[in-house]
């Protein structure tokens, strides 16, 4: 390691070591987890430890366990998705128009629970490429994505896409850069759809995060967070500097969540997670 590159892991260490010492957190971030990266930990097991941590939410869960996070004092921040006949996950969904009739009476079912449980936003996705080019399946996601905005706006809930990245966890996925994504926004028209901004995803694609998220906040209405290379813990082993990042984004005056959702590779996963907030709350 090089003089210059112990002295940012000494700084980093030295960063989280007071964080791990504060107690609270400070409010301008409102703190998330995505539930799928501790599998061996219960829904209400996670409640209760990431409460104490400052957690405000898990997330990317189904209605079967909307209640169970409520019951200790914390929300959705955003659902997971439905899925029927095989359509509406990351692969099969918005990108052609031979889908679209399953995915509306999917989605049209699912926003008024989300509503009715006080949740306010619903994850979608575009679906792979397999073939199509960029423009035609932009054109097609608007399509249906349309159909949906009366029922989002009625229920007052926002129907947000992820970017995700093509490069290494999910092939041919179709929206894969922010600049697509915006498009998609534009086209649609609808302050009831916008974006997952995954920087994990999106340092993959195309790098620039702090300078994307200046320019297109306003798209943005939902953060996802990683390690770059591995999507393990976001500390010294990785490339991205979380706390700017994170002031970046409370600068822009979002008011939503910002979730963590790497995949911890330490035997203590929740310790993994309590400093992952702790670093993150800026």
């Amino acid at each position: 390691m090089t003089a210059a590159a112990s002295l940012a892991a000494a700084s980093l260490q030295q960063r989280l070591a007071a964080a791990e010492s504060a107690s609270g957190t400070r409010g301008r971030i409102r703190h998330s987890v995505c539930k799928w990266c501790y599998p061996k930990v219960s829904v209400e097991e996670l409640a209760i430890a990431g409460k104490a941590m400052g957690l405000k939410s898990i997330e990317l869960l189904g209605p079967g366990d909307w209640e169970m996070v409520r019951k200790h004092g914390l929300t959705c921040a955003i659902t997971s998705n439905p899925v029927k006949e095989g359509l509406g996950g990351i692969t099969k969904a918005f990108n052609r128009l031979e889908h679209h009739d399953t995915l509306v009476s999917a989605y049209e079912e699912w926003i008024p629970l989300a509503a009715k449980a006080g949740l306010k936003n619903v994850i979608c996705f575009s679906g792979n490429r397999a073939g199509m080019d960029d423009a035609t399946g932009l054109r097609n996601c608007a399509v249906g994505l349309k159909r949906l905005m009366g029922v989002c706006e009625k229920n007052r809930v926002t129907l947000v896409m992820e970017l995700l990245n093509s490069r290494v966890d999910h092939a041919d996925y179709m929206c894969d850069k922010s600049a697509w994504g915006v498009a998609l926004c534009k086209e649609v028209g609808s302050e009831s759809f916008k974006l997952l901004y995954d920087i994990y995803h999106m340092q993959i694609m195309e790098g620039d995060v702090i300078a994307t998220i200046r320019k297109n906040h306003q798209y943005f209405a939902h953060y996802h967070t990683g390690g770059v290379p591995g999507r393990h813990e976001i500390d010294e082993s990785q490339e991205l500097n979380y706390p700017a990042i994170l002031r970046a984004i409370a600068e822009t005056g979002y008011k939503g969540f910002v979730a963590q959702e790497f995949i911890p590779a330490r035997p203590d996963a929740l310790g993994s997670l309590r400093q992952a907030i702790r670093l993150c709350d800026v």
